[in-house]
């Protein structure tokens, strides 16, 4: 578990830290004794995560405060890691409007485009190229068990951690040659503030954020894709392998038709 500095490199950068399971991945990262670049919007709740991170586990913690889906994404953080040693990146910023495809407004669908696909392009294209040149490092892509099948409801959201998804997939193998590793997180539901402000109910397979960060980094090296914790799993065969396509998406409909 403390092999992680020896194994990539001293530092990890963590896109959207500032609650829920972006913090988790930089608190199990300062576990394994990281040095941290934290980045997301909002400054105040950033700095939180940082100075408990720095008093906690005696580690270095900077901050960049960046809205993920600004276009000056790739050269700040070009900027911000010229001097460091990046060993792990992890994107896990998303934006999830939650409403019928056609009740969305323009301006969610291009935000949720900026953050949830542009944004982990930008931010793989400014940190992959040095981690390939020292032949060395580990990237984290968050997608979702939405993202497998239709998602009625969250349909652009599912549609965008598909892309998150064959990216991750891609990169693993393009990737491993040069001693990079890749790892996508299919997660299900996860107890964060975010989440559990839009549900009335807590669906089976259910996890806590600090879990499902600590799965996701015990799975770097082990293969392209992880889906964190046993039901889940059971689910994902489920649903990609035994049911229907049809009856998959119905079933996916009846969990998140109360989404809010």
């Amino acid at each position: 578990m403390r092999d992680f500095p020896t194994r990539y490199g001293n530092w990890a950068v963590v896109a959207g830290a500032s609650e829920g399971l972006g913090a988790a991945f930089a608190t199990e990262l300062a576990k394994r004794r990281m040095h941290l670049l934290l980045i997301a919007r909002r400054g105040d709740a950033l700095q939180a995560v940082a100075d408990r991170l720095r008093q906690d586990h005696r580690i270095e913690v900077r901050v960049l405060v960046l809205d993920l889906a600004s276009p000056a994404l790739a050269g700040s953080l070009s900027d911000a890691t010229a001097e460091l040693e990046v060993g792990v990146i992890v994107y896990n910023a998303a934006y999830v409007p939650v409403a019928s495809f056609l009740e969305l407004e323009d301006d969610a669908l291009d935000q949720l485009l900026h953050v949830n696909v542009q944004g982990p392009v930008r931010f793989l294209r400014a940190l992959l190229p040095s981690m390939r040149e020292r032949r060395r490092g580990a990237v984290v892509l968050m997608s979702s068990l939405a993202g497998m099948q239709g998602s009625p409801r969250i349909a652009a959201y599912a549609a965008s951690k598909a892309f998150n998804t064959v990216l991750g997939e891609s990169l693993w193998h393009e990737l491993c040659e040069h001693g990079v590793e890749v790892v996508v997180s299919c997660a299900g539901a996860i107890t964060t503030p975010r989440y559990l402000k839009s549900t009335d109910r807590i669906p089976p397979g259910t996890m806590t954020a600090d879990a499902v960060a600590r799965e996701t980094l015990d799975a770097l090296g082990k293969g392209p894709r992880v889906v964190p914790g046993a039901l889940n799993r059971f689910f994902a065969v489920l649903f990609d392998r035994v049911l229907p396509r049809r009856t998959a998406i119905r079933l996916m409909a009846e969990n998140t038709k109360d989404l809010k």
